[in-house]
């Protein structure tokens, strides 16, 4: 199996920015067409062709851990087809695990900094804001591409507002594109400037209520990932100290 067979090109060019994020991405698309791979190769008993995916699965991780410099994955080496079997894979698989759920915590952890719960109440507010920013738009001297881009750009901001936490960066995003047109395109640029303002600042103060609430620490960048096991040092008898035994 090579990589489309285990993630689309549209997939790949959807894996987000961040490194660990797309890493971790990557590796559930991964995941799932592998099982969905070994589950018509065990049923069909083709043995051989299993091998082949497994590896191939091992390929394709590694590869992408070195090109977005996640470790061990980056300095690990692909195995030879002929030195690979399943115990190879299993070992393989379980050491993934553990490093997928620290890169999953620090997700987490880093998703919480950059978003925010938005109250019902708070939320009816900003789409009071969305909906007369859309009327700004109707109404703006654009081009019909342009007024559908932006409409299409304050629907997606929308859709992301139902979500549990609210992405700080689809804020930022639909902000760019309002606040970067001109004024001249505005019926009136005050009004749309202003209402871009108080969704900033709903969201603004939305966040500083939950991060005082919670008491967050400073910003930390994440530790580096630990290994699933400390190796002990093979001793082995020094053959010239054997030598000055008297028997």
């Amino acid at each position: 199996m090579n990589i489309f067979d285990f993630v689309t090109q549209e997939e790949l060019d959807d894996l987000p920015e961040d490194p660990n994020l797309a890493f971790a991405t990557f590796v559930r698309h991964a995941l799932r067409r592998l099982a969905d791979r070994t589950q018509e190769l065990e049923h069909e008993a083709s043995w051989n062709l299993l091998e082949d995916a497994r590896h191939g699965f091992m390929n394709v991780v590694i590869a992408a851990g070195k090109r977005y410099g996640i470790e061990p994955f980056a300095s690990m080496e692909v195995p030879r087809l002929a030195d690979f079997n399943n115990n190879v894979h299993r070992q393989f698989r379980a050491d993934l695990d553990h490093y997928m759920t620290q890169l999953l915590l620090d997700n987490s952890i880093r998703g919480k900094q950059d978003s925010v719960i938005i109250e019902p109440k708070t939320k009816d507010r900003i789409r009071n804001y969305l909906h007369n920013l859309k009327t700004c738009v109707e109404n703006a001297t654009l081009p019909e591409a342009k007024k559908a881009a932006l409409l299409n750009k304050l629907a997606e901001f929308e859709a992301e507002l139902e979500k549990r936490r609210l992405s700080l960066l689809a804020v930022a995003r639909v902000t760019l594109e309002i606040l970067a047109l001109p004024g001249a395109v505005w019926a009136s640029a005050e009004i749309a400037h202003k209402l871009m303002t108080n969704v900033l600042q709903t969201v603004h103060q939305a966040k500083v209520e939950e991060d005082e609430a919670r008491r967050l620490p400073p910003v930390m960048p994440p530790a580096a990932l630990s290994p699933p096991r400390t190796e002990k040092p093979h001793i082995q008898a020094s053959s010239s100290l054997n030598d000055d035994i008297p028997f």
